[in-house]
């Protein structure tokens, strides 16, 4: 299991390498721990790194709870913006760069 950090002034970003290539396409497990300020010595769990059904590119999902509704199965997000939807984007690319930064790193070590 590989793992690096990223860190910003008061978040990390800690990427896990998902070594046992289940389920397809799914490339990491991402966390982000909070450096400082209310949720200090905190991680937020559940973000994955995925790679793009078309195959070009990365995708991130973010936590959610599953639940059933009539039979069929819905998401509700746990991390949701409170005004402005790009907040998601700024996360959303923090996470990708620490996963260039991690595969980098990996390329790096195996060569």
């Amino acid at each position: 299991m590989a793992k690096t950090n990223t860190t910003t002034a008061n978040l990390t970003v800690k990427i896990i390498a998902n070594d046992k290539a289940t389920p397809p396409g799914k490339l990491a497990d991402a966390e982000l721990h909070f450096g400082d300020g209310l949720l200090s010595g905190l991680k937020l769990i559940g973000f994955a790194v995925w790679e793009r059904r078309t195959g070009d590119g990365r995708n991130v999902t973010f936590p959610a709870r599953q639940y059933s509704v009539n039979g069929e199965r819905r998401s509700f997000a746990l991390l949701r913006p409170t005004a402005d939807a790009s907040s998601q984007e700024r996360v959303r690319d923090l996470i990708l760069k620490a996963y260039g930064e991690f595969e980098a790193a990996s390329l790096a070590a195996s060569a």
